[in-house]
């Protein structure tokens, strides 16, 4: 069936035109950096797709209409009950963003010691756990280990290793499981129910909560429906309601399958967790019933929960994803296979082999795509995951070099993405021209937004 995105553009913005020589001079400026780019030199921002979704008329409707109040307003109720019947949570407090959501769940149920077990944990999620002084360990299914292959479920943890850790000496250390669908540090690669379920088995029989980072729910639920035996004929919402049930509770970034520019949620089955969270919200981020959120915020998500859900919507967006795939292969870029929906995952390792891992090859490409196009997006190898010795030399290289080409929500058209596809194109015909880069200067945690680079020649 043939598919077309179920909307229309009204209010559009302008996008910056540069040439190489800004570009050129902008990079140097920024350090080589992406996070450190000025947007108005960015003419296709693919660097994330948190926040950067347009809104609906409905949305800015709702927003004009919001309800102020400091304690209890109507827009808190109605961006209760749109999460209430979709989660059927009964404990659900507002948060500003993800990242607050997981520091005020994690501080109540880890400690300095414990252990959290994921599929994979994203950077600000490893980061919260982190400073916590817990150990964050990532139990990726083996499927990931092959790009190239169509497994539809790469996103699932390993049961078999999940066990192992569980039931061995450093069981009773394990103090959550978190499960990302999907999984945006492997991949972008949806989680299956069946795994969901029986991860969620083996952590309630050794004790151990088990929450979902449901910031991508409304996807993982729509790649359930295509590839997962006996779903077919689910809605998404039907999918993401029974996702949710499976687990003790989440986490989410509304900044994603909110479609809103701000916006998370914590949701819960215990009372006692619910009510620790509780304090530490209103201590830290805001009371209760707004959680560090403005009033439209609370309104534009309540909306824009509604409309993530709608099929047509979804079947549009995993199309726009599949077809950007089908010409970054064409133009001989390999990908992370099968296709997620969020963002596409560049095998940069294979597309340029003269750049050894301590030369990031991912960080290479995502600076290429910006000089040469103005293609703004973000290396997930080496230079993120990598362990790097006192002089910022890498020690031991991730296991692949990635980069990550993140799609927005209902914001660019087809034919910008074909742009992006010529770019990388270019690029594919002479990768031998794309130089290595070294790390000038790096903190300690988070480093790939702050550090700086400089090109090897």
């Amino acid at each position: 069936m043939r598919t077309f995105p179920p909307y229309r553009s009204q209010v559009v913005a302008e996008i910056p035109v540069t040439t190489r020589a800004e570009r050129e001079q902008a990079l140097a400026a920024a350090g080589y950096n992406a996070f450190n780019l000025p947007a108005n030199k960015v003419s296709i921002d693919l660097l994330t797709d948190s926040g950067t979704g347009a809104v609906s008329t409905a949305q800015e409707a709702a927003a004009a209409a919001a309800d102020r109040s400091y304690a209890g307003s109507d827009s808190f109720y109605r961006f209760r009950d749109a999460l209430r019947e979709l989660t059927g949570y009964p404990h659900l407090l507002p948060v500003h963003q993800g990242r607050a959501a997981e520091r005020v769940l994690f501080s109540s149920v880890l400690e300095s010691g414990r252990i959290s077990v994921s599929n994979t944990h994203f950077d600000t999620t490893r980061a919260n756990v982190e400073l916590l002084g817990a150990e964050a360990i990532d139990l990726p299914c083996a499927e990931f280990g092959d790009l190239d292959s169509l497994e539809p479920f790469k996103g699932n943890i390993d049961l078999d290793a999940l066990e192992r850790l569980l039931s061995g000496p450093d069981g009773a250390r394990v103090g959550q499981v978190l499960l990302t669908i999907t999984n945006n540090g492997g991949g972008g690669q949806p989680v299956s129910m069946a795994n969901l379920a029986a991860a969620a088995k083996l952590a309630r029989a050794h004790g151990v909560p088990v929450f979902l980072d449901a910031a991508r729910f409304a996807e993982n639920a729509w790649l359930v429906i295509q590839r997962e035996a006996g779903y077919a004929d689910k809605t998404p919402r039907e999918v993401a309601r029974e996702a949710f049930g499976l687990v003790d509770g989440c986490v989410a970034s509304l900044k994603k399958d909110g479609i809103a520019p701000m916006g998370a949620f914590i949701g819960l089955t215990d009372p006692e967790l619910a009510q620790r969270c509780e304090t530490n919200l209103i201590a830290t981020e805001g009371f209760r019933t707004y959680g560090g959120l403005a009033a439209h915020d609370l309104d534009r998500v309540a909306k824009g929960l509604q409309e993530v859900v709608d099929p047509h919507y979804l079947a549009a967006r995993a199309g726009e994803a599949a077809r950007l795939a089908r010409q970054a292969n064409e133009a001989g870029v390999d990908i992370v296979q099968p296709p997620g929906i969020h963002a596409l995952y560049l095998n940069a390792g294979r597309l340029l082999p003269h750049l050894t891992a301590s030369r990031f090859p991912g960080h290479s490409l995502a600076c290429e795509l910006y000089l040469a196009g103005g293609i703004r997006c973000v290396e997930l190898g080496s230079l993120y995951l990598g362990t790097l010795d006192e002089q910022n030399e890498l020690i031991t290289p991730a296991p692949f070099e990635l980069v990550r080409m993140a799609l927005p929500r209902r914001v660019y058209t087809q034919g910008h993405y074909d742009y992006v596809a010529e770019i990388l194109g270019d690029i594919a015909k002479n990768p031998e021209q794309v130089p290595g880069y070294r790390i000038v200067e790096a903190p300690k945690i988070l480093r790939h937004f702050n550090l700086r680079m400089a090109p090897v020649h």
